[in-house]
């Protein structure tokens, strides 16, 4: 099976709700987007917000994604519309206070995935000093998911932003913190 191939197989299997095939398109597309983005704006945290709401929208809207096109191109394309809306609510925002209160939809939350096996297995001393290693706002998904053990309704609620971009910043978090246990090893 070629790359092609496996990447329309992933795209298929995301467009069924398979959690793991997110995450693999995550995985995949997560440099592309964000170098994109960090072209763009220059400013890190910027182009991981961004990058962070690209997948949570792509993710939401995958059933809408039409194979004629390239799928790092509709990425983009969504990046780049975000960072436009990012552009156009800050040069607002400075004329008047915004006031966003969005829906939260329940979703069940998902079973233990081999992230979330590892990161429990850890000695809990060893495991809070590379939880400390983390950005602050991964820091604070991971402590509000694991040690507060809220929903990620819950944790949309917490910390004011949409549920998907909640579960795609905690994919992402328990992706660095793997890395950095891996690593330690």
């Amino acid at each position: 099976m070629n790359n092609a191939d496996d990447l329309e197989t992933t795209i298929l299997k995301a467009k069924e709700g398979n959690q793991i095939a997110f995450s693999r398109l995550l995985d995949m597309f997560w440099n592309d987007v964000y170098g994109f983005q960090l072209k763009r704006t220059e400013n890190e945290n910027d182009s991981e917000d961004i990058t962070i709401q690209t997948f949570s929208k792509a993710f939401d809207k995958i059933h809408t994604y039409n194979d004629k096109y390239v799928f790092k191109t509709w990425l983009i394309a969504i990046s780049k519309n975000i960072h436009i809306d990012l552009v156009r609510k800050r040069k607002k925002s400075l004329l008047d206070s915004r006031s966003n209160s969005e829906a939260i939809t329940t979703v069940l939350d998902v079973a233990p995935t081999m992230e979330d096996q590892l990161i429990q297995e850890q000695n809990l001393a060893d495991l809070l000093h590379d939880i400390k290693k983390l950005k602050p706002h991964y820091q604070e998904v991971i402590n509000l998911r694991y040690f507060q053990e809220l929903s990620y309704a819950d944790i949309a609620t917490a910390l004011n932003e949409p549920m998907n971009n909640v579960k795609v910043k905690l994919l992402r978090a328990k992706k660095l913190l793997l890395e950095i246990i891996k690593n330690r090893k």
